[in-house]
């Protein structure tokens, strides 16, 4: 079998022999996929778009990762491993589908897809953080409800309208 089908089957086995599902990471991703579509039929910037697909690309990884961990199933680089293979999931495909790559959708000389989604990878990294740290220095406790929500999305939304004024 060639690398990418034994990915593909793997991915398909995993998802076969999952326990129970979290309902966030199933409907994140369709909203994903179907915010994608309808930002193209909307003429939303591909930047914006790549934004939100970076940070949920980083964040699936972070719960893979941690599921991982959970089944004692730990190696070392496993976020590299694991973020590589989600992003080259969604990458590839959207490349060979010339979604990625028009010499005529670039930024600063990139893609601009691949910008958003390099952005969209870093705020949510650097906002995961923040929220460990804010929260380490709150005695573990969230200062409110969902605040572990909030940091992401929120850099998220902050970066998209960033963004939307830089590409406009």
């Amino acid at each position: 079998m060639k690398k990418p089908s034994l990915l593909a089957l793997f991915g398909f086995i995993s998802t076969l022999s999952a326990g129970h599902a979290l309902a966030q990471c199933p409907v994140c991703t369709v909203g994903v996929i179907a915010g994608l579509g309808l930002s193209r039929y909307f003429g939303v910037d591909d930047t914006l778009s790549g934004i939100w697909i970076g940070g949920l690309l980083m964040s699936l990884s972070i719960w893979t990762v941690n599921w991982l961990k959970s089944k004692k199933w730990n190696f070392k680089g496993s976020i590299t491993v694991i973020a590589l293979a989600y992003y080259a999931m969604v990458i590839i495909p959207l490349y060979t589908a010339g979604l990625v790559g028009h010499p005529f959708n670039t930024l600063w000389g990139v893609d601009k897809l691949m910008v958003g989604v390099v952005a969209g990878t870093i705020i949510f990294t650097i906002a995961t953080v923040a929220y460990a740290y804010v929260k380490n220095k709150n005695g573990g406790k969230a200062h409110f409800p969902f605040e572990k929500v909030v940091f992401p999305i929120g850099a998220l939304a902050i970066l998209s309208v960033i963004f939307y004024f830089v590409t406009k």
